[in-house]
């Protein structure tokens, strides 16, 4: 009787301890309820549709944050996301970005920024971020291989977990790639667009009395 209960006590210690490491980052928009961010974030988004280049400029903060401390302002940026190109990325990672709430944050100086997405401004600070990241879906499907065909293992909403590796080539599709986790001691892979780290390309931006002013679209926001 007594080996019986230390058993379900320690069952019932595992299973509290893996729920105690199974951590969630849900998503949030402190920006919203900001009726001048709702405005220019939609300004924003018809310039990234219409690829206006002018306007990006003109918001840019004249010390923005690029890749390093050592590469800050306009003409840097312009070269880094190769804004004279037909087919800069600078879109595609905004767009991205815009679409996935936002947070404000406090860095060692200067003024509190808004940050999107909101995965920068909310990581938990005891989580080590370089090899965790979180899943920015609503059930994404854990697949047992890097294929839509393949078995579903698990269903994934908004679960911060460790990567095995960032980039995986779907087994038919060229075009696709896949990020293999680790969930619940067994690996697995989501869709690269279902998961963010929170070292990936941000933008942070300052309410100044002219307007909102991008102060930083780099990882993690830059240096």
């Amino acid at each position: 009787m007594k080996r019986a209960l230390l058993i379900a006590l320690l069952l019932l210690t595992c299973v509290q301890l893996a729920s105690a490491q199974e951590r969630k980052l849900p998503p949030v928009d402190e920006g919203a309820s900001d009726r001048s961010w709702f405005l220019f974030k939609k300004r924003l988004q018809a310039a990234i549709d219409t690829r206006d280049k002018q306007y990006l400029l003109s918001i840019l903060d004249r010390n923005v944050r690029n890749q390093s401390a050592k590469t800050r302002g306009v003409a840097q940026f312009r070269r880094q996301w190769e804004l004279d190109t037909s087919d800069s990325p600078v879109w595609r990672e905004l767009q991205a970005a815009l679409l996935l709430g936002s947070a404000y944050m406090k860095r060692d100086k200067g003024p509190r920024e808004l940050c999107v997405p909101y995965v920068l401004g909310k990581w938990p600070e005891e989580i080590e971020p370089f090899n965790n990241a979180v899943i920015v879906a609503k059930d994404a499907t854990l697949r047992a291989e890097p294929s839509n065909g393949s078995t579903a293992v698990a269903t994934l909403s908004f679960d911060i977990v460790p990567v095995v590796d960032w980039e995986v080539d779907d087994k038919t599709d060229s075009k696709q790639k896949w990020v293999r986790l680790r969930y619940r001691n067994r690996d697995g892979y989501v869709l690269e667009e279902h998961v963010r780290s929170p070292i990936e390309q941000a933008a942070c931006f300052v309410k100044a009395d002219s307007g909102w002013r991008m102060t930083g679209f780099a990882p993690a926001g830059g240096e």
